[in-house]
C-alpha cells in the first residue's frame, strides 16, 4: 500500500501585488500554499531581495559592510547604481536616515530632492524608508510622492499614527503603502482595514510586520507571520493576504556581535559573521511568509538567492 503523505487544504491566496514601472517591475506575491511548500500548491513568484542604500554617509557600520560600497557611500545615487550595475540588485531601498528628528534632521524638500535623484540613476523598483517619526515621515513622504509621481514607489513606513495623509498622497500619486505595525496580527489586520477605507486599493498595499534577527526576537516576529500567512490562506482573511516586506538589514548589522573583533570571545572571522548573521536571519524570515528582504550585503543577498533558487526549482 502506498503511502499518502497528508496535504493541507488552502481555501486563500496571497494577492500579487506589482512593485515599480516599466520593464524592471518585479510581482510578489500568489501564493496558495505555506512559504516554499511546494507539493501543496504554488509558489508562481519567488521571494524578491532589495539592497539597502543610505541617504548619508553611514555611521557605526562594520568594516565588512562597508567594504563593498568603498568610495560611493557619500553619494546614495552612485550608490545605488553600484548596487544594480555590479551587484544585479533587482530593486533598491533608500533609507532617509538623515531625516530623523533626533539626527541630521533634513528638510522634506533636500530628502525628496535626494530620492529623485536615486529614482533617475536606476530603472529598478525604488523602495523609500523613512524614520517611523510620524510628524517627520508625514511631511517628508508627502512631497516624495508628489516629487515622484510616475515612478511607482513603494512608501512607508505607514503606521496608524500617520497613514491617513501619506496614504492619500500615495493614492493622489500611485505609490504602493507599506503598511507598518509592530510585530501584531490584530493591528496589522486594523491598519489594512484603515487604509481600505481610507481608499488605498489592495495592489498599492504591501505590508511591513517589523522583523528581528537571529539572537534578537527572531521566533516571536516567525510566529506572528506564520499566523499571518495562516490567517490569510486558510482561514479566508482578505486582509491577511498581502505580500511581506522584511528591513532586515538593519537589525542584523547593528547587533553587538557582528561588531566584535575576531579574537574577542573567540567568536571567530567578523566579517563572516555578519554575512551569516544577515542571510541566516533573512532565510529565517522567508520561512515565515517574507515575500521582500531588505539586505545589505552582497555575499549575504548571494547565498539567500542560491537557497530561494533550490527551494523553488521544479
Amino acid at each position: 500500500m502506498a503511502l499518502e503523505i497528508p496535504k493541507t487544504a488552502y481555501s486563500g491566496k496571497i494577492r500579487e501585488i506589482k512593485l515599480g514601472s516599466g520593464d524592471k517591475a518585479v510581482t510578489v506575491g500568489g501564493e496558495t500554499a505555506y512559504p516554499f511548500y511546494l507539493f501543496e500548491g504554488e509558489m508562481p513568484r519567488p521571494p524578491r531581495i532589495a539592497m539597502e542604500v543610505w541617504d548619508m554617509q553611514p555611521e557605526g557600520w562594520a568594516p565588512a559592510a562597508l567594504e563593498p560600497f568603498k568610495g560611493v557611500t557619500d553619494d546614495p545615487a552612485a550608490w545605488a547604481k553600484k548596487c544594480v550595475d555590479d551587484y544585479g540588485a533587482e530593486m533598491v531601498c533608500l533609507q532617509l536616515v538623515s531625516t530623523d528628528p533626533n539626527g541630521l534632521d533634513r528638510g522634506a524638500e533636500e530628502a525628496a530632492a535626494v530620492v529623485k535623484k536615486v529614482a533617475d540613476a536606476i530603472d529598478v523598483p525604488l523602495i523609500v524608508w523613512g524614520t517611523a517619526n510620524h510628524d517627520k515621515d508625514t511631511e517628508v513622504l508627502r512631497l516624495v510622492a508628489e516629487v515622484c509621481q510616475g515612478r511607482d514607489l513603494i512608501i512607508g513606513p505607514v503606521e496608524e499614527g500617520d497613514y491617513k495623509k501619506i496614504g492619500a498622497a500615495a493614492i493622489g500619486y500611485h505609490h504602493i503603502v507599506m503598511s507598518s505595525t509592530p510585530i501584531d496580527i490584530n493591528l496589522a489586520k486594523q491598519l489594512n482595514i484603515l487604509l481600505g477605507n481610507l481608499g488605498v486599493p489592495d495592489e498599492l498595499l504591501i505590508m511591513d510586520p517589523t522583523v528581528s534577527c537571529i539572537g534578537y526576537g527572531i521566533e516571536y516576529c516567525y510566529s506572528v507571520m506564520e499566523r499571518m500567512r495562516m490567517a490569510g490562506l486558510t482561514q479566508q482573511d482578505d486582509k491577511l493576504q498581502y505580500p511581506l516586506i522584511c528591513n532586515i538589514s538593519k537589525e542584523a548589522w547593528k547587533t553587538k556581535e557582528v561588531h566584535m573583533a575576531d579574537d574577542e570571545l573567540n567568536m571567530g572571522d567578523a566579517r563572516k559573521r555578519g554575512i551569516l548573521t544577515e542571510a541566516i536571519s533573512a532565510t529565517v524570515l522567508l520561512m515565515a511568509g517574507g515575500d521582500v528582504m531588505i539586505m545589505r550585503h552582497p555575499e549575504a543577498i548571494k547565498l539567500v538567492r542560491e537557497m530561494i533558487a533550490e527551494l523553488t526549482a521544479s
